[in-house]
C-alpha cells in the first residue's frame, strides 16, 4: 500500500523532496501507528496540522531550522510548529525562555502571543524530531518512525541547500548533528529551553549568531520581533 501524496497536506516542494520517504514502508508504519494511537488516546497536533511546518516554510525558502523534541502534549497547544502555540493560548514555559533569550540577545521585548508563524513564513523551519504525541504523554510517539522521517528532512536540507543555520536545542535535536555537513552550514547547539534544563539554554545567543551568519552569506536576516506581527 502506498501513501496518497495528494492527501498529505504539505507544500508541493516538500512532496517532491521527500517523495521517497512518503512512499517507503516505514512511512506506512507511521500512518498505521497514528491510526492505532487515535483509537486509544487523543493525539496532538490535529491531523491537519501535523505537517504545518512544511506548509508554512517551503523547501526552497528554508534558511534556518529550529529543531525541538516533541509537539506540546496539552490541549489546544500543538500547531505543527516546534515551540509555537496558537494565538490566545497561554505561552508555555519553554517558549517563555526562548523569548527571554531573544530579549537578552537582541533587546526585543517579549511578545504576548506564542504563535511563531511569522518566523516560519520568513524561512524558519520549526521542526520537532517527532511530529506527533499522545495527550499528556511526552515522548509517547518517539518509536513511531518519526525519527527516521525527520532524519531524512535534515539530511535533504543539508545535502541540497547551502548556508542554512541549524539551531539544535536539547539532546534529541543534537543527535541530528552527524546528518549535517558542517562545512556548508552553521550548526548551533544548546540545552533545551525547558525549565527542566535549569537555565542552561540562556546565553546561547543563537539569534544574533544566526543573523550574523545570514548577513555574511548574503541572505536576509530573520526578524525575530513578533510584536505587532501576529
Amino acid at each position: 500500500m502506498q501513501i496518497d501524496l495528494a492527501k498529505v497536506q504539505i507544500d508541493p516542494s516538500w512532496k517532491e523532496v521527500l517523495k521517497d520517504e512518503f512512499l517507503s514502508p516505514y512511512f506506512l508504519d507511521i500512518k498505521v501507528n497514528l491510526i492505532n494511537a487515535l483509537k486509544s488516546s487523543t493525539v496532538y497536533p490535529p491531523n491537519n496540522l501535523i505537517f504545518n511546518a512544511f506548509n508554512l516554510t517551503p523547501f526552497d525558502k528554508v534558511k534556518v531550522v529550529i529543531l525541538g523534541q516533541d509537539p506540546y502534549h496539552g490541549a489546544g497547544q500543538a500547531m505543527g510548529l516546534s515551540f509555537s502555540v496558537p494565538k490566545g493560548v497561554r505561552i508555555p514555559p519553554s517558549l517563555i525562555n526562548v523569548y527571554k533569550e531573544i530579549k537578552d540577545d537582541l533587546g526585543i521585548n517579549e511578545p504576548n502571543s506564542g504563535d511563531l508563524s511569522y518566523w516560519a513564513k520568513q524561512g524558519v523551519l520549526l521542526l520537532n524530531t517527532s511530529l506527533s504525541v499522545a495527550a499528556g504523554m511526552p515522548g509517547s510517539h518517539s518509536s513511531f518512525g518519526w525519527q527516521r522521517f525527520t532524519d531524512a528532512v535534515v539530511r535533504n536540507i543539508s545535502d541540497k541547500k547551502s548556508n542554512v543555520v541549524f539551531m539544535l536545542w536539547g539532546n534529541p535535536a543534537k543527535a541530528k548533528i552527524p546528518l549535517i555537513e558542517a562545512n556548508k552550514h552553521l550548526i548551533l547547539s544548546a540545552a533545551h529551553p525547558s525549565p527542566l534544563a535549569r537555565g542552561a539554554f540562556f546565553g546561547c545567543k543563537h539569534f544574533s549568531k544566526c543573523n550574523d551568519y545570514l548577513k555574511q552569506t548574503s541572505q536576509t536576516p530573520i526578524d525575530w520581533d513578533l510584536n505587532n506581527k501576529i
